[in-house]
């Protein structure tokens, strides 16, 4: 503020110090020129020299309490613009107080910005810890949550601060005393959490941990160990007895031995696919609580496939129709994991479908159909061949479930590859729908959200 602006608002101080200090030389004069005790002329001259001094004694006391305002102002926290008590007051005794007074006001500055300062580094680390972190006030509705809150759980924060378990460690903690507590959360993916409740005055804070990697990989070693022991027992047992017969009566018969050493080599090839595709489900169940970031266009993605199954669709003499718009918006997708999904699916309608018929492969925008939101991409395969029954649908995505084992294994097929579908399309927090009619054939119904698709819930294969 300069000193313009320092006078403007001191007029009604200096007027009111003008009617206070004039009042009484007015008076004076006005009683002796009243009662004839002093000519006119010379009262009128003596009161004006009185008026004069009182105006300026006023303007200057009007300008100190203007400053000594804004100093009481400034030191409440209420004024940004501290004045400068040494060119601002005159009168000594209190320039001396209003220099001791903006030493204060400064000092307070200074230590509320250092305050703020610190509160922002704070803040900004808090920002960047790599675990969720949310803040609730005393009644448990949320106040602030981290960034990596907000990617975790993103607009689920709601469903997370109602799981009983959670509601249960709030109660408990707001005695005073941090509380830990285990979370298990299906939406968008199953997820294994650990919730520690921090007590602070009265909010409380609620730092999470994912545990869903570690919990999964402890599944995984037990599931492998399960799977593939049971899995792996026949083809192992096959290439065993194969071998005792080569060792044996086929030694010396060079045409058993020829046939032998060809189923051999299919069970081991089958077991091979097997471990493969063990290996390659366990590793998809371990990221799949951590969806894919990168923007993907599927159509080249689709394409690649197609073109790449051109020699099985010629050895099979079957058709595949290809409907693929351009203009399809991009989904956040792993380029690799996708191509397994439509890949098993293209191959499962050429091993189940009919010989000589037709695969029809479609991708579309979410608007066409109903069921599915309208952010996202649809893709669907579709074969004509002999359907599932309903009671079989629910199942077809479990591990090693086969609606027919011996058709199943006489293609090769391991029954895991729509297992690998339904993990793979929940890591996209995609969904996955099965339709089929006996006698007519299947569709698989792949939709993944675009990055603007709001989701909801993940809905397995229906």
């Amino acid at each position: 503020m300069d000193e313009g602006q320092l006078s403007e608002p001191a007029w009604p101080a200096t007027f009111a110090s003008f009617l206070a200090l004039g009042a009484l030389p007015t008076l004076v004069f006005g009683l002796l020129v009243a009662f004839g005790e002093l000519h006119w002329l010379p009262g009128l001259i003596g009161w004006a020299l009185c008026t004069v001094v009182a105006a300026g004694f006023g303007a200057l006391l009007g300008r100190e309490v203007l400053t000594l305002t804004r100093l009481v102002r400034a030191l409440r926290g209420n004024a940004d613009d501290v004045p400068t008590a040494d060119t601002a007051l005159l009168v000594p005794g209190i320039r001396a107080l209003g220099e001791e007074a903006v030493r204060l006001v400064h000092a307070e500055h200074a230590a509320r910005a250092r305050i703020i300062g610190s509160a922002a580094e704070d803040r900004a680390l808090v920002e960047r810890l790599p675990d969720p972190l949310l803040k609730l006030d005393a009644d448990g509705n949320l106040v602030w949550r981290n960034a990596s809150a907000i990617a975790a759980f993103g607009m689920e924060t709601a469903a997370l601060l109602r799981h009983p378990a959670l509601r249960a460690a709030l109660t408990e903690a707001r005695g005073g005393l941090p509380v830990r507590s285990k979370i298990a959360v299906s939406v968008p993916v199953p997820r294994e959490l650990d919730a520690t409740v921090i007590p602070v005055g009265g909010p409380l804070y609620v730092l999470i941990s994912d545990r869903t990697r570690e919990r999964s990989l402890e599944k995984m070693r037990a599931d492998f160990v399960a799977n593939s022991s049971h899995e792996l027992r026949t083809p192992l047992a096959s290439l065993i007895g194969f071998i005792e017969t080569l060792r044996g009566p086929a030694a010396d018969d060079p045409e058993a031995q020829k046939r032998f050493l060809g189923i051999m080599a299919e069970q081991a090839a089958r077991m091979q696919r097997m471990i493969d595709d063990l290996l390659n489900l366990s590793k998809i169940e371990i990221s799949e609580h951590q969806p894919p970031a990168e923007l993907l266009d599927l159509r080249p993605l689709l394409e690649r496939i197609v073109a790449g199954m051109e020699p099985l669709l010629k050895a099979s003499s079957t058709r595949m129709e290809v409907a693929i718009p351009p203009g399809l918006p991009q989904v956040p997708a792993d380029a690799d994991q996708l191509a397994q999904v439509f890949s098993n699916l293209l191959d499962n309608a050429l091993k189940y479908g009919k010989r000589g018929g037709c695969i029809r492969l479609v991708a579309a925008h979410a608007v066409s159909d109903a069921r599915f939101e309208s952010g996202g991409v649809l893709v669907s395969v579709t074969d004509d061949g002999m359907g599932i029954a309903r009671e079989h649908i629910p199942r077809l995505t479990e591990r090693f479930y086969r609606v027919d084992k011996g058709r199943s294994r006489a293609v090769g097929g391991t029954g895991l590859g729509l297992a690998i579908v339904k993990h793979v399309v929940s890591r996209h927090r995609g969904r996955l729908v099965i339709d089929s009619v006996e006698g007519k054939g299947t569709t698989f119904t792949v939709w993944l959200p675009s990055r603007s698709a709001k989701v909801t819930a993940m809905t397995p294969a229906v």
